[in-house]
């Protein structure tokens, strides 16, 4: 199958708003993960909840929180853009916080999932030897959660690939700069004889999610292979 100039367009936006979303967010997600697996704290559950949020409301609710938060005249987004000149309306890299935000709590609960199967004694073994708590996690914790951590990568990046309402709420469906293809197809199918088009992009999304999971069974089989040898 042939791509056309707007398929090409479309889908290497997409991959670049997923890209840039996981990217961002996997470093706080680590974090997060650790602190609900490791940390026990008042108020934890309420934290848990906030965290786990995006998967229960409506994605139009959390695009028009990102609009009045992070929006150019937002709660947050003002100041972003009045001293910094940092704006996310309208524009590939608000679709990619919007991405984040809905993929979050899929890549934390993997993650978090994975450093709860850690038996802690390891962990422990390494403090009586001196390590301190940043070693520990870095020599430890993060490469035996590596299984969990890729994982999360990989669902993050497919619902990434796969975001439409906050999205389309928050920076609005904008071609060449936040029509990623679940927009893209929504776009074809609202336009005559656009039906053809839209199955196209539906193919290459699949295809996208197949190899995005093929990919992620093969490093998980290497890394364990790894770790037995």
């Amino acid at each position: 199958m042939i791509l056309t100039a707007f398929e090409w367009q479309t889908l290497l936006l997409s991959l670049k708003i997923a890209g840039a979303a996981i990217l961002f967010s996997l470093p706080i997600g680590i974090l997060t993960a650790w602190i609900l697996a490791r940390c026990h704290f008042w108020g934890k559950s309420i934290f848990d909840s906030i965290v786990h949020l995006p998967l229960v409301l409506p994605p139009v609710v959390l695009g028009y929180l990102l609009l009045l938060t992070m929006g150019r005249r937002g709660l947050f987004g003002a100041w972003l853009y009045q001293h910094l000149g940092i704006s996310f309306s309208f524009n590939w890299r608000g679709a990619a916080l919007a991405s984040a935000v809905v993929a979050f709590p899929l890549m934390v609960r993997s993650i978090r999932l994975s450093i709860e199967s850690i038996d802690t004694r390891l962990e422990n073994v390494a403090r009586t030897l001196g390590a301190n708590k940043w070693r520990v996690f870095l020599t430890i914790t993060l490469p035996l959660a590596f299984p969990g951590i890729l994982m999360g990568v990989v669902l993050g990046f497919a619902r990434c690939l796969g975001e439409f309402g906050a999205t389309i709420t928050f920076v609005s469906n904008i071609q060449g700069e936040t029509r990623t293809l679940p927009l893209a197809m929504y776009t074809l199918l609202q336009t005559p004889d656009g039906e053809h088009a839209a199955m196209r992009l539906c193919i290459i999304s699949i295809i996208l999610s197949l190899i995005a999971l093929f990919s992620s069974e093969m490093l998980n089989r290497l890394h364990k292979k790894k770790l037995a040898g």
